[in-house]
């Protein structure tokens, strides 16, 4: 077998774990025309869980198409690369592909780009842009395509809050709305990395796409789901991790996906054919290191009085940080600053705040990390 643990992108095949209710409840979305939002803190495999379903559904019948929009910045980066993402999950052969822009987009002139890299055979540009094209016509082309060819489309974007980052972002939200809600052999899968952005796209009621869809949060895998995954993959490996080291690792840190996965690889890497506890602790460390550089990028800018609140944090006080047994101990500024400070850790992703009002330390990794260093 190949490495038994993957973190850093998207999993798999025999990578993949658990999510059976996510799992069976996107599938019916998709396959019965349900808009689906996924909301979840960065590193709880929702890309994975995507095109999981994704591969589950696609079919003559139904075809799933997949963009990731990170690098968008603007409102036509977005449109080419929807209609490209569009046009090539809805046309399987290159030739095929021009004659559906050149059918289903006026005023364009498609061009076939072949790369030398040997992963990627071809790039499809098709040169959309406002003085050619209108937003409703790129946005309708999956509907469009889908009438015509009796068949029903589902469009999965990735890293989705970029919208919620282009100038004039209002407008190009209204626009999306107006557009995708009135299809009908078309829905949609949005969900992306940052959740204090998605949420505030898809669960305020001022905002263009709220109640879009079938909104739910991909939770943290449960610790009895992914020891026998651990120590199947292990075994499978010809290595012995018992339930209990695997549960530590787990623990280690709070069963964030991608982190069990980066640690539960360390842990391979570092140990014998037996894994015992300084396995596992060295691992942990090996882990911490190779993410230190990101976290000392991510409290470099922050002021003293943001580092006071996260100190706070980590120390266990959760609300009321006005209180005078938190201002006697932090230094937080004044009261109506507090507000900002949340908001403002909020958006940097290193707080998060409960709906209850209580805040936490985002990534697990890093409150152990900012405990050791500050």
């Amino acid at each position: 077998m190949g490495k038994p643990f993957m973190y850093g992108m998207s999993v798999e095949g025999t990578y993949f774990t658990d999510r059976e209710l996510e799992t069976k409840r996107l599938k019916l979305n998709f396959e019965n025309g349900v808009n689906s939002i996924l909301i979840s803190p960065r590193r709880m495999g929702k890309t994975s869980l995507v095109k999981k379903v994704m591969g589950l559904v696609n079919s003559d019948s139904i075809k799933v198409v997949y963009m990731d929009i990170y690098r968008c910045r603007t409102e036509y980066e977005f449109y080419e690369k929807f209609a490209t993402a569009v046009i090539q999950a809805t046309a399987t052969k290159v030739d095929k592909m021009v004659e559906t822009a050149k059918e289903f987009i006026v005023s364009i002139v498609p061009k076939v780009i072949y790369s030398p890299d040997p992963n990627t055979e071809f790039a499809l540009a098709l040169g959309i842009n406002p003085a050619s094209n209108t937003p409703e016509e790129i946005l309708n082309l999956p509907e469009r395509i889908a009438a015509k060819r009796g068949i029903d489309i589902v469009v999965c974007i990735d890293e989705f809050q970029q919208i919620g980052e282009m100038p004039d972002t209002m407008t190009v939200q209204k626009t999306l709305r107006s557009v995708w809600q009135h299809h009908q052999h078309t829905s949609y899968c949005l969900f992306g990395s940052k959740q204090h952005m998605m949420a505030n796209l898809f669960q305020s009621r001022n905002m263009p796409f709220y109640q879009f869809g079938d909104m739910f949060f991909v939770k943290r895998i449960p610790t009895e789901k992914w020891v026998p995954f651990i120590v199947g993959r292990f075994a499978d490996s010809g290595k012995v991790i018992s339930a209990e080291l695997a549960q530590d690792i787990c623990m280690a840190v709070d069963n964030y996906s991608s982190y069990v996965q980066q640690l539960a690889w360390n842990v391979f890497a570092i140990s014998g054919s037996t894994v015992t506890a300084k396995d596992v602790s060295d691992g942990f460390e090996a882990t911490m290191a190779q993410s230190v550089s990101l976290f000392v990028e991510q409290t470099a800018t922050l002021t003293s009085y943001q580092l006071n609140l996260v100190r706070a944090i980590c120390q266990g006080y959760r609300r009321d940080f006005g209180s005078k047994e938190v201002t006697s101990r932090f230094d937080l500024g004044t009261k109506s600053n507090l507000a900002k400070l949340k908001k403002a850790l909020v958006e940097r992703e290193i707080i998060e705040i409960a709906d209850d009002g209580s805040c936490s330390i985002a990534d697990p990794l890093f409150e152990r990390w900012f405990k050791r260093s500050f």
